[in-house]
């Protein structure tokens, strides 16, 4: 396992440990989902990059790391829209107080673990790993 491995690896982690604690702000703030956002935070955001994951150990490490850039994209897409832009109850600015400092930090802190996993991601695909 190469460097950009093992921080690929601990990206992924990491992003799913700040989902589940986000998940929680977004529970005890009573900040409901709908069911189309409810899918793509299970298939997308939790599932997707443990998905490529395992594609990138067992299968093909290409194939693996683009699942992983791709759904880390798209959960970052999703999260700034959703959390920064638009005006509605997911944005950290509307979350209830008690709420809204867990919600706004693991927000962000999920941003942070997307752009940087996405990026780690890509290349290694660019970059497969010379050794195992």
């Amino acid at each position: 396992m190469t460097a950009a491995d093992a921080v690929l690896v601990g990206l992924i982690v990491l992003h799913l440990v700040i989902s589940f604690v986000h998940g929680a702000a977004h529970t005890g703030a009573a900040v409901p989902l709908s069911r189309a956002s409810t899918v793509f935070v299970w298939v997308v955001i939790l599932a997707g990059p443990l998905a490529g994951l395992l594609v990138w150990r067992w299968v093909d490490v290409r194939a693996g790391a683009w699942v992983v850039a791709a759904t880390l994209g798209a959960s970052l897409a999703f999260g700034l829209i959703n959390h920064f832009v638009i005006a509605g109850a997911d944005h950290v600015a509307h979350v209830a107080e008690g709420w809204r400092l867990m919600f706004g930090v693991t927000a962000v802190l999920l941003a942070v673990t997307e752009a940087l996993g996405s990026t780690v991601a890509i290349w290694s695909a660019v970059h497969p790993r010379r050794s195992s």
